[in-house]
């Protein structure tokens, strides 16, 4: 006999949330799930891109205007995935950061109030809900930068790192509790998107399509940890074997 989730899934295919779908990396992910037939809701500050999506994919999107930094915006998650009846997975892509040698104040708190507080808003709330519903997968792109407290970029590599732990410790607490919710910790290096939009030249910059179908594969798979790039998986190996006293000498910068 089946169970819900699968009758659920038979009668109007798999479904998801991501947040963060208006461009970049977010968008490519939701038009690589859309062709496999997933029905989505997808969410941003800026709709536009999702209603063209919808128009795109009849039947199949529904969408709403969330900014993860204001408070209450959690109450518009919940919103959305009812909207959506059910869901299996949360894809959490929303974040921001900047070179910041000088240490401007805005952009650092902007940074810790979107990567930090929005993160912890968004992700919480999903768990909430799979938790209610005793099962479900949450995949969160963080970043390579979460591996190293990084100098030239301070919110930006401690609330990656942040990220990276929260799953962590989310992950462990829904086992304790018997909750079948899987975490997929998705570490890209730098890609090809409007949040490097700088003019700046960037070292092993990649193309967001290949990332996302990157990202597709890590979560159709139930991977746990995921750093997208075997030169990124190589970078960050050596990274961890720096001794900090070698470290804080190190001219480490985002290009």
């Amino acid at each position: 006999m089946k169970n819900h989730k699968e009758t659920t899934e038979a009668k109007h295919g798999p479904a998801a949330v991501i947040m963060g779908a208006s461009s970049g990396i977010g968008m490519e992910v939701a038009r690589l799930l859309l062709r496999r037939g997933w029905h989505l809701g997808l969410a941003a500050r800026r709709t536009e891109p999702l209603a063209a999506l919808s128009e795109e994919y009849p039947g199949l999107v529904k969408y709403a205007s969330i900014d993860i930094t204001e408070t209450g915006s959690e109450v518009l998650l919940r919103r959305l995935i009812d909207e959506m009846e059910e869901i299996s997975l949360y894809l959490h892509v929303s974040g921001v950061g900047w070179q910041n040698m000088a240490l401007d104040a805005d952009k650092e708190l902007t940074t810790v109030q979107t990567n930090a507080l929005g993160f912890t808003r968004m992700v919480g709330e999903a768990y909430r809900y799979f938790a209610a519903r005793g099962e479900g997968h949450i995949a969160v792109v963080s970043s390579i930068a979460g591996t190293k407290g990084i100098g030239a970029a301070p919110a930006y590599s401690a609330t990656k790192a942040f990220d990276t732990t929260y799953v962590e410790a989310l992950e462990q607490q829904a086992h304790m509790r018997g909750k079948h919710i899987h975490f997929t910790d998705i570490r890209p290096g730098f890609v090809r998107t409007a949040l490097l939009g700088d003019g700046r030249r960037y070292p092993l910059l990649m193309n967001p399509e290949a990332v996302a179908r990157a990202i597709v594969k890590a979560i159709l798979h139930h991977r746990h940890v995921v750093v997208i790039d075997w030169r990124y998986r190589l970078l960050t190996a050596l990274w961890r074997c720096v001794p900090r006293w070698i470290w804080r000498r190190m001219r480490i910068s985002n290009g």
